[in-house]
């Protein structure tokens, strides 16, 4: 019998018509079967400040994100490049997830990385700063295959497909190596 593994997406992009989060669905229709994934809102999260939680008077979007993401398997980080860096609000959920110091709901879950632009580079300062986090979060991320998705502009087709035939088939492959890591990052 298989298990079903359940798997959190974040999506570093709060656009409308976010290039992020048309390749998120489409990454989800790529991957094998046997995870289920659901994507997470974080545009609505207030800013972390520590105070709050100190106080014992944390915001109810931060107690339910939380309690949320505990119950996830693993996590997908699907984000843009600002700046050469991660998103402020990829960022902030990461702060909100991490907190009160010693419960964070982050601790040894298995993540994967995937960045994308509309530019030639793929969102590779995000990819990596977003990976520093993930470090020292302790949560084990994907190392192979990379993934910088630049072009993304015209990268999705109407119907949720991936436009080109060889990024399809490389990003079904690293969806295939993201369940494989989940399967053996839980076994640890």
């Amino acid at each position: 019998m298989t298990t079903t593994r359940h798997v959190a997406v974040l999506i570093g992009s709060l656009r409308k018509g976010s290039f992020n989060k048309k390749l998120a669905e489409a990454l989800i229709k790529l991957s094998p079967e046997g995870l289920r994934y659901e994507s997470i809102e974080i545009g609505h999260l207030p800013l972390y400040n520590q105070d709050l939680d100190s106080e014992g008077d944390a915001p109810a979007g931060w107690t339910t994100f939380r309690e949320k993401v505990k119950g996830f398997d693993a996590v997908l980080f699907v984000t843009p490049e600002y700046n050469r860096s991660v998103p402020g609000v990829l960022k902030n959920a990461l702060d909100v997830g991490s907190r009160p110091y010693g419960k964070s709901v982050w601790n040894a879950k298995p993540a994967a990385v995937v960045s994308s632009t509309p530019g030639a580079m793929g969102g590779f300062g995000a990819n990596h700063h977003l990976r520093q986090s993930l470090v020292f979060l302790n949560m084990p991320t994907l190392q192979q295959p990379e993934a910088y998705i630049g072009h993304a502009a015209n990268l999705v087709s109407d119907d949720g497909t991936i436009a080109n035939e060889g990024t399809r088939e490389f990003l079904r492959g690293f969806m295939k190596a993201f369940a494989a890591w989940i399967e053996v990052t839980i076994k640890l």
